[in-house]
């Protein structure tokens, strides 16, 4: 069963085309890493899948859940809603975390659970404390992010999208921000994810995760999918020279 499915998917910036008719899925529980170069439209088809950017042309299905683009610059009072179903599905994690500044760690994690869930504020304090203690943050709950290092800033980030019980988290370069020394302890609460079952799309040029952890590679380039394989064929220098050529250019 597929969690997300996208055929046809086309986005432009002016006369820029940076998605040029995207095809893939993923399915449920499985862990999909993306990569490629800069500007090969990795970024804009995560943001495209939640609809934090508005694809021009394509169909996005995801959690069962499909919208269809036909070019039109308006969406339908029905997309509408269905894009909000599909954000209530999703989690996404930022390369530059996005927390409050002026809340706390705790406070940023239960903050949807509140305004969005409605759920009372001593029950959501209770999920989030237990969020925090699973990525080795509760000790840290009542500090702000100002006090916290670019690791622990994405655990928290993480904490806040586990929160809403997505169905699928989307992670964009989660650790490109971070010192070497700080990128292990969140690719460790990704790896806990992906044991876990939870289905994830990852946007990230982190190898040994991709070879540990991922299903599936998807290498993009120039706005559409080069190559869609496993970690091993990938990696072993069997792929296109255009993948031959990133990889060379990365550390493996």
């Amino acid at each position: 069963m597929n969690t997300i499915t996208v055929r046809g998917l086309a986005k432009s910036f002016g006369t820029n085309k940076v998605l040029q008719g995207v095809d893939f899925s993923v399915r449920q529980g499985e862990v999909v890493v993306i990569m490629g170069p800069s500007g090969s439209g990795k970024t804009t088809l995560l943001r495209s899948l939640n609809f934090l950017e508005m694809p021009d042309v394509g169909s996005i299905t995801v959690c069962g859940i499909e919208v269809v683009r036909d070019g039109t610059p308006k969406t339908s009072r029905d997309d509408q809603k269905k894009i909000k179903a599909i954000r209530q599905r999703t989690a996404m994690v930022f390369q530059s975390f996005n927390l409050f500044p002026h809340r706390t760690a705790l406070e940023n994690v239960t903050e949807g659970l509140v305004s969005v869930k409605r759920m009372k504020k001593s029950e959501a304090v209770e999920r989030g404390m237990r969020l925090l203690d699973r990525v080795g943050l509760a000790a840290k709950a009542h500090e702000y992010p100002a006090r916290l290092s670019g690791g622990q800033k994405q655990r928290v980030a993480i904490a806040r999208g586990l929160a809403m019980e997505p169905e699928v988290i989307l992670f964009d370069e989660p650790t490109s921000a971070l010192d070497p020394a700080l990128r292990e302890d969140v690719l460790v609460v990704m790896r806990e994810l992906a044991k876990e079952g939870m289905t994830m799309l990852v946007v990230t040029h982190e190898v040994r995760f991709a070879q540990d952890v991922a299903d599936r590679v998807v290498f993009m380039d120039g706005g559409v999918v080069v190559e869609d394989t496993t970690p091993e064929a990938f990696f072993g220098g069997s792929g296109s020279p255009r993948v031959r050529q990133f990889l060379n250019l990365i550390e493996i």
